[in-house]
């Protein structure tokens, strides 16, 4: 099934800064979530290092949220379609102590 593009529907033109278009590398991410919305923090954990740093937090509505989870999935399913299925081995055991709980 493909979409037409509706003649009269407007184009959103998005612009990135060179430092964001550049990324920042992340093996580890903790979602905490209130009534209104949902907080993903990026974290980069370095083997040996005692310290883990937040490197990115996006906050996003419950109804974003859910989009970008169906969004993700579609994007998994399409490269594990090209590339084989994504192998996923057992998780390391990381003791987290991430500051103090509480609602946003």
């Amino acid at each position: 099934m493909s979409e037409k593009k509706n003649d009269n529907q407007k184009q959103l033109n998005i612009a990135i800064d060179e430092s964001v278009a550049n990324g920042i590398y992340s093996n580890l991410a903790i979602i905490n979530h209130s009534n209104s919305e949902f907080i993903v923090d990026f974290i980069t954990v370095m083997p040996g290092a005692p310290k883990a740093k937040v490197t990115s937090r996006v906050i996003l509505t419950p109804e974003h949220a859910k989009r970008f989870k169906k969004a993700l999935e579609d994007n998994i399913m399409r490269y594990e379609n090209a590339n084989g299925e994504i192998k996923i081995k057992d998780s390391p055991n990381i003791p987290l102590n991430f500051g103090p709980a509480g609602e946003a």
